[in-house]
């Protein structure tokens, strides 16, 4: 391994170069705002013996934003939300408009019981569960008998 000496007020550095780098190496959002970046929330799925679990992260909506929905095999979650807001002042007006939306979907097993799915939103975080039917909860590890 070498060891190399780094000198930040090097002549070789320059301040195009350090304007580039930064330019080219940061995030979008930096510049326009993360409000503007489209963007999926994170989810977790989780699977237990009785059911599925999703959480979707999605805070600063509203339960009325998003929209569950089950097209053939297929949980679609979906969500919009507009936002406008206006200021009058002595010799002008600013409006803003905000939109923010999403859609994410998710194959559902046929040991799903899709007449029993429930969802809850709490906290910024939209809680969905999916019961398993009946037979699939089967064990899962048994002793077979050799004849």
């Amino acid at each position: 391994m070498n060891l190399i000496k780094f000198n930040p007020f090097s002549p070789s550095r320059s301040f195009f170069s350090d304007f580039a780098d930064d330019f080219f190496n940061t995030d979008i959002s930096n510049f326009i705002g993360s409000d503007f970046v489209a963007s999926n929330p994170s989810v977790n799925v989780i699977e237990s013996d009785d059911n599925f679990k999703i959480d979707v992260a999605a805070p600063g909506l509203d339960k009325n934003d998003f929209n569950l929905s089950i097209e053939k095999d297929y949980l679609i979650i979906e969500s919009s939300k507009k936002e406008e807001k206006e200021v009058k002042e002595e010799k002008f007006t600013r409006r803003e408009f905000n939109y923010a939306s999403f859609k994410r979907s998710f194959y559902l097993p046929e040991n799903v019981d899709t007449n029993k799915i429930a969802a809850k939103y709490e906290n910024g975080v939209l809680n969905i569960t999916l019961p398993k039917v009946e037979e699939a909860k089967i064990e899962t590890s048994r002793t077979i008998k050799i004849s």
